[in-house]
């Protein structure tokens, strides 16, 4: 370790959990230079939907790479970028009976939201932007000013701007209706709300807890959106590629956003890639009016368009994904229930499960004791109080099972040890 820690920036942080080095991976496990294997319940944070090292996404990238195609091309028109918008519209946005353009805005998720505000801007003419309670929205300061995070928010080091906080859904407990804050600040002239270009929003906040957001809520928010003229961006980063069950986690909801913001898995292979989507209309850039040296990202075309093919042109992936998120969920309820004294519940929609806990001690004393016994799972939420499940949509059963036994080991010596402190 001693490389790492000699050259290596503090800033590193899940390394701290898991201290040890990793050099191989294969599905649903990844394993260390001695060989030992972890069962992966956080697959690159969501950015490994169909496992490490898929075959068949594999082998295409392979050929693609020992055939000297092109690697690098920014925006220019390559092969690889033409099958994967041909595939993207046939699997995806056809289907399901979108207009969006693509747009590319560089490799990363941050890349694909700083583009979705920036264009919400400049085609409403608007500075303000309304985002939730716990969200998160990346790293960068445009990203940073509608996330919730205030440690997160604390690292810009300037003031984070042009956005206002608005509660997520439940965030109230129930104790006031739907939008009354929002809906209040809107109508009222002396309000001291400018009128915002857009509202941003996950369907559920996978770092800030795995809150859900109800079919019905969203439905409210498109309806709010419309009638008071402001773009609805959906940041669907985590949650797209199928990770709630339907490709685009806002389906269940029967909206349709003005902008989607995608990345993660959306490469299918962990290699770096984001797209902007919007609605025709919106359209407004001027050439190379946002851009960026990595936005052709020819491996993650070729990967990408390799994992449509492979899990989208018929539904039995969202069927399986949601089959095990029941399962994920029955499992984590005997488990919350095993420990009444410590608050514990359930919460997620799909693949994306969360256990959470009163006592925020012991989410990170779960994570710490399943990787003792050989899974990886990570904490989110403003204090880090829930254990949070990714794994590989296409993570079997018997795996499913395997993992899920380790949490409810892990929970047991968790809660004694904060029982016995």
């Amino acid at each position: 370790m001693e490389i790492f820690d000699r050259l290596e920036s503090e800033v590193r942080s899940y390394c701290r959990s898991w201290p040890v080095v990793f050099n191989e991976a294969r599905g649903s496990y990844i394993y260390d230079e001695s060989g030992r294997p972890y069962l992966d319940f956080f697959a690159g944070a969501g950015s490994l939907n169909y496992g490490h090292n898929h075959p068949k996404l594999k082998s295409e990238l392979i050929e693609y790479l020992m055939s000297d195609s092109i690697v690098h091309s920014l925006d220019a028109y390559s092969t690889a970028k033409r099958e994967f918008l041909r595939t993207f519209d046939e699997t995806v946005l056809r289907p399901r009976g979108l207009n969006y353009k693509v747009q590319f805005p560089g490799p990363a998720g941050n890349n694909a939201v700083e583009a979705a505000l920036k264009l919400a801007r400049k085609y409403t003419g608007r500075e303000t932007i309304i985002s939730f309670t716990k969200g998160f929205h990346g790293m960068t300061l445009g990203a940073l000013a509608v996330t919730g995070n205030s440690m997160k928010r604390g690292g810009a080091g300037v003031p984070l701007s042009h956005a206002a906080t608005m509660p997520f859904d439940n965030y109230m407990d129930g104790q006031t209706p739907d939008f009354l804050w929002l809906r209040s600040l809107l109508e009222d002239s002396g309000s001291g709300l400018d009128k915002p270009a857009a509202v941003i929003v996950e369907t559920v906040q996978g770092e800030g807890g795995i809150n859900v957001a109800s079919a019905e809520w969203l439905r409210g928010l498109a309806e709010l959106c419309e009638e008071y003229e402001l773009l609805l961006i959906v940041d669907d980063i985590q949650m797209g590629c199928g990770r709630t069950g339907p490709f685009f986690s806002f389906e269940e909801a029967g909206i349709r956003p003005d902008i989607v913001t995608l990345s993660k898995s959306i490469s299918g292979y962990g290699i770096p890639m984001a797209l902007t989507l919007l609605k025709e209309e919106l359209d407004v850039w001027e050439p190379g009016e946002h851009n960026g040296t990595f936005r052709g990202p020819n491996p993650a075309f070729v990967t990408g368009t390799a994992a449509l093919d492979t899990f989208w042109r018929d539904d039995e992936l969202q069927k399986g994904t949601l089959a095990k998120g029941r399962l994920i969920e029955t499992r984590l309820s005997a488990i919350a229930e095993e420990h009444p004294g410590t608050g514990a519940h359930v919460r997620g929609r799909g693949m994306a499960r969360g256990l959470a806990f009163e006592d925020e001690t012991i989410a990170s004393l779960v994570s710490k004791e399943a990787f003792d016994r050989g899974l990886l799972i990570e904490t989110s939420g403003p204090e880090d109080e829930v254990a949070k499940l990714l794994p590989p949509l296409t993570t079997t059963e018997e795996e499913l099972e395997r993992g899920l036994d380790i949490i409810a080991e892990a929970a047991r010596a968790a809660v004694k040890v904060t029982q016995s402190a």
